[in-house]
């Protein structure tokens, strides 16, 4: 239905929500269960992805957990809606707790394997493409720029895509 609306009405449309999103959560505090989908490529480079609405920033693919539904099987919704990617090979990573607004995000992340080429849907999402560890954009979250390796690390380690053969990314460099 939302398809009906044109894409640049669609990404105003997504701002306003996202702003009385925030604000409900600010009122309400409630629990939230969400996912981030660490995405690799065969050259273990990361899928990031930039939203049309929020701050802008690249960031990995993801979003809120169904009623009853699984990390995994949410990561993999997730993925695939946002870049038309599927996730082969997708393991839990960790539980993260952010503070969102007021509300407490419990944020499963996810780790998997990607063959396919993202494309941004042009509504929700504005641009997806792979990043090398070494050459990350620099608009992302402090954060998010501090865990990435640690998660890599973790998703190359032995602990995911052993099957895939996908290589360890090089270190970060440091400075």
């Amino acid at each position: 239905m939302l398809y009906l609306i044109p894409a640049p009405a669609h990404r105003i449309v997504l701002r306003l929500a996202h702003r009385l999103r925030l604000r409900w959560w600010r009122l309400r505090k409630p629990r939230l269960a969400g996912c981030r989908v660490l995405a690799l490529d065969s050259e273990g480079r990361v899928l990031l992805v930039r939203h049309a609405y929020g701050s802008g920033k690249w960031m990995t693919p993801g979003g809120g957990l169904r009623r009853g539904e699984d990390a995994l099987a949410g990561g993999q919704r997730e993925l695939l809606e946002e870049t038309s990617c599927t996730l082969e090979f997708a393991v839990p990573l960790d539980l993260v707790e952010e503070q969102l607004a007021g509300a407490v995000n419990a944020v499963h992340i996810v780790a998997g394997l990607t063959l396919d080429s993202p494309i941004a849907d042009g509504r929700e999402i504005i641009e997806a493409r792979f990043f090398a560890l070494h050459a990350l954009p620099e608009a992302m979250s402090p954060i998010l720029r501090d865990q990435l390796p640690e998660w890599i690390t973790a998703a190359t380690a032995g602990r995911l895509l052993d099957a895939a053969a996908v290589p360890s990314p090089p270190p970060a460099p440091t400075g």
